[in-house]
Formats: structure tokens, C-alpha cells, sequence
């Protein structure tokens, strides 16, 4: 009698796991909505970002402005949408910038045991700073521009990036594969980018997702503070720092802003907290 052999069954990916579960379902919709929305923002945005009509200033939402406009007539709504493609950009650059340094101070540290007490140190010192602060102090060095708020927040994320792949480059470098690749005379660029980079990925990316939602704060609060990009360029943050001059008079300035910043950062700490659930092994087994 012949055995019936059962099909075998592949393991769902990484999207269809997360959309599976109800909350990181709805954050990566509602990521995607956003994204899109900033991506199409010439062909959606009803006005021209920067057109004045200053005798329309601080109307409240209508059909015709449906975010109202601000306190030179522009309408909230376009502005918010170019505004999403300032900051979801500052914020995804300083997520790939503190990414590069994190994972070079990380791998550095945790694969050279002869440099891990010296790069140790240095990531203890960054990390002894406020955030927030040590992003004002390099900001007002290197001057309010898009580039140099990257900079400054990679600077202040990449500690916490490079702790966690410290942390990990610390078991995987006495693993046997990679005491066979050492023996065998596997150069150590190789090593560390086939063999640790590879396994340390489920954290980093877990912590991009933590470090985009801070960034977005971050980058929000140095333009509320006059310290971050240029106001003539919008973005979240500039819109609340305009409004708050009319917070009394025309709160939805300031509100649909801080909700557009609200609804991000909730979405993204939705898809971070279930990638950390289902990239651990540990936690997977409770899921």
C-alpha cells in the first residue's frame, strides 16, 4: 500500500504573520496609508503647499479647506500631506544613519575583545545624555539644516543600536560555526557580514522600527523648540510651532499635526512590539 505523502506547508512570511495579528494588522495599514499619502502628496494635496491667501487666514475646516488653513491662509491639509514627506524622510535617514554607526560600534565591540572595554565606554558616554538635549547641543553646532538633524539624532540613536548588536555579537562569536570559519581562515570582513551581520538582523530591525517612531518625536520637538529644520520647510513639527501662537483662536493647526504624529508613532510601536514577538524565539513559543 502506497503511503499518501501529506504537501508540505510553507511557514507564512514575515508581512503575512504580522497582518495576520490583529494589531500590527492595523499599524501596517494604516503605515502604508500614510506612506502613500506623503508619496502622492503633488497629485492629492489640493493647493500648493506654500500658497497664501491671506484672506482666507484661520478659517476653520470646510469642504473647501478641510483642515482649515493656518495664519497666512494655507491650506492645512496640503501642507500636512507635504509634511509627511519631510518628516517620514528625516526620519527614515536617521533610522539608516544610526543604523550604519550602531552596527559598526556593535559588531566592533562584541566581535574585538580588545576594543570592547574602549567602544563600550564611548556608547556609555553618548548614552549618559539626554536625548533631547544632546540632539539641541548638536543641532545649534552644526546649524538648524535637514541634513544636520540627521546627523544629530543618528548620533543620539546609534548607542542604543549598537548595545543591542554588542549584546548579541557577544554569543554568536563563540558559536562553532563561526570558531570553524576562523579556523578554516574565513577573512574577518566575511565572518562578521555572513555569519553575525546575518543573525543580528531580527533586532536591528526591531529596534529601526523603535528609532523611526523616536526619530519622528525627536524631529518634531526640535522644530517645535525653533531649533530644527528651517521653517520653510513643512513639516509636522513646524506646523505645531506655528500653531501654537494660535492655539486659542485656530487649534486645528496644532491638532491634526499632532494627531498625524500621534497615529505614526502608534502604528509603529504596534509593528515594533509584534516583530519583537514573533522575531524572538522566546517570546514566539508563548504566541
Amino acid at each position: 500500500m502506497a503511503a499518501v505523502s501529506a504537501p508540505l506547508q510553507s511557514e507564512p512570511g514575515l508581512v503575512a504573520r504580522l497582518m495576520g495579528r490583529p494589531t500590527s494588522g492595523i499599524g501596517l495599514i494604516v503605515l502604508v496609508l500614510i506612506a502613500l499619502a506623503a508619496l502622492l502628496a503633488p497629485w492629492i494635496a489640493p493647493y500648493a503647499p506654500a500658497k497664501l491667501s491671506v484672506a482666507h487666514r484661520l478659517e476653520p475646516p470646510t469642504l473647501q479647506h478641510l483642515f482649515g488653513t493656518d495664519d497666512l491662509g494655507r491650506d492645512v491639509f496640503s501642507r500636512m500631506l507635504y509634511a509627511a514627506r519631510a518628516s517620514l524622510s528625516v526620519a527614515l535617514a536617521v533610522v539608516v544613519f544610526s543604523s550604519i554607526v550602531g552596527i559598526v560600534l556593535g559588531l566592533t565591540a562584541g566581535f574585538f575583545k580588545k576594543l570592547d572595554t574602549p567602544v563600550s565606554r564611548l556608547v556609555d558616554a553618548m548614552m549618559a545624555f539626554p536625548d533631547i538635549l544632546l540632539a539641541i547641543a548638536l543641532v545649534a553646532a552644526l546649524g538648524p539644516t535637514a541634513v544636520n538633524v540627521v546627523m544629530a539624532l543618528g548620533i543620539v540613536y546609534a548607542p542604543r543600536l549598537a548595545r543591542v548588536v554588542r549584546a548579541s555579537t557577544l554569543v554568536i562569536r563563540e558559536l562553532p560555526y563561526v570558531e570553524a570559519a576562523r579556523a578554516l581562515g574565513v577573512p574577518t570582513p566575511v565572518i562578521l557580514v555572513r555569519h553575525v551581520l546575518r543573525n543580528v538582523a531580527s533586532p536591528i530591525l526591531v529596534q529601526g522600527t523603535f528609532i523611526f517612531a523616536n526619530a519622528i518625536l525627536a524631529e518634531a520637538g526640535l522644530s517645535f523648540l525653533g531649533v530644527g529644520i528651517s521653517p520653510d520647510i513643512p513639516t509636522w513639527g513646524t506646523m505645531i510651532a506655528v500653531g501654537r501662537q494660535y492655539m486659542d483662536q485656530a487649534g486645528w493647526i496644532m491638532m491634526f499635526p499632532g494627531a498625524a504624529i500621534v497615529i505614526t508613532v502608534l502604528a509603529l510601536q504596534l509593528v515594533g512590539d509584534s516583530l519583537r514577538d514573533l522575531l524572538d524565539p522566546r517570546l514566539a513559543k508563548d504566541i
